[in-house]
């Protein structure tokens, strides 16, 4: 599983991907809109593993990729689809991305979530994609709305405020 755009590489995460990513979800920027704060090692180890398992055809068959980025080949953040059963009463599938402070600022989160809008609804047949933000995050809100989504509502969840971005196909 490999989504090519002109500047970066999505691909499925390997274990072996822990000593670059590691430190990617570690940084406190990355982190600073997560309720969990930034993570251990460990935490990220148990991501990966859990990634894996998004992957195969007993789960869900799609789930968060690595992002690399082509000028450096280097592992730069995540990227992808996460499944969740229950957002505001309803089952979604949400876009998002993670990508390390270097490379902000150069329109690479809007690439990246845009060739995951785009693998969910040509290759996966999804109908409806979102993105749960805080009100607060101004830089996923603007590439939301670069990619086409549109804020349906604002509600509350995991003790956070958020706003549902959705777009449909």
């Amino acid at each position: 599983m490999v989504i090519a755009t002109e500047r970066l590489i999505l691909r499925r995460f390997e274990l072996a991907d822990l000593d670059e990513f590691a430190p990617v979800m570690a940084n406190a920027e990355v982190m600073h809109f997560s309720k969990s704060g930034p993570w251990t090692c460990e935490r990220t180890q148990r991501f990966l593993e859990e990634c894996l398992v998004d992957y195969s055809p007993e789960r869900w068959g799609y789930g968060r990729l690595a992002v690399v980025y082509k000028g450096d080949n280097r592992l730069i953040g995540l990227a992808g689809l996460a499944r969740f059963d229950d957002i505001d009463g309803s089952p979604e599938v949400e876009i998002g991305y993670r990508l390390h402070p270097d490379y902000w600022g150069r329109g690479l989160g809007t690439e990246a979530a845009a060739a995951t809008r785009d693998h969910g609804f040509e290759d996966l047949g999804m109908t409806r994609l979102i993105s749960l933000i805080q009100p607060e995050n101004v830089a996923s809100i603007r590439v939301a709305e670069k990619i086409g989504m549109t804020c349906e509502k604002e509600f509350r969840m995991w003790d956070l405020d958020l706003l549902l971005y959705a777009i449909s196909r």
